[in-house]
């Protein structure tokens, strides 16, 4: 018996070891497959078709925390301007990735909202709680204004990030970019005009 318990120790050893790293494997392996991400193109029309609301938003604040060994963002996001939809002046948006201590977990194509952002954004009702943003990037644009003029434009954050074209089978980087607020709002509300047309 006691040989028998000298040649087992070794064997328990290694288990424990496994046991302990088990789960910072899974963890890891759900990371790096949740940063492979594929967006495939949106057009304006589909993301106002594809979205609950559209809205001016001002950052507020953030927070990241665990959701079932997920890490998660939590935005706070005052309400400017209302395009389409019901709106409280104040919403969360939930993304997934974020920093936690030490840990970090980065998703491809999901926006990130920090202190001074100014952005209109396409806003779809999560089933967890608040909302997420119809398309990530592709419904994200970002307001700037020139200095000496004063005149704001909209980016989209997609013109950085390159999506699927089922079109042409082809991975592409555009997206609207520093085009005047009063022709994107104007877009918009075509958008807006057109599905609510085809929805009647």
């Amino acid at each position: 018996m006691p040989r028998t318990n000298i040649k087992l120790r070794p064997r328990i050893a290694l288990f424990r070891i496994v046991l302990f790293f088990l789960p910072i494997l899974i963890i890891f392996m759900a990371f790096a497959t949740a940063s492979a991400t594929t967006l495939q193109r949106l057009s304006l029309d589909q993301l106002v078709a594809g979205s609950d609301a559209v809205a001016r938003v001002n950052f507020s604040g953030a927070e990241s925390r665990w959701e079932n060994g997920t890490i998660w963002t939590v935005t706070t996001l005052r309400v400017v301007e209302i395009f389409k939809g019901n709106l409280p002046e104040e919403i969360f948006i939930r993304l997934p990735g974020g920093r936690v201590g030490h840990l970090t977990a980065t998703v491809e194509g999901t926006p990130r909202f920090r202190a001074g952002d100014d952005a209109i954004v396409f806003l779809k009702t999560s089933a967890a709680g608040g909302f997420s943003v119809a398309g990530w990037v592709q419904g994200t644009f970002r307001i700037s204004r020139e200095p000496r003029t004063g005149t704001q434009s909209v980016t989209q954050d997609s013109s950085a990030f390159a999506v699927f074209d089922p079109a042409t089978r082809s991975f592409r980087t555009e997206g609207i970019h520093r085009m005047r607020v009063e022709e994107f709002r104007g877009r918009v509300a075509s958008a807006i005009a057109r599905s609510a047309g085809q929805t009647r």
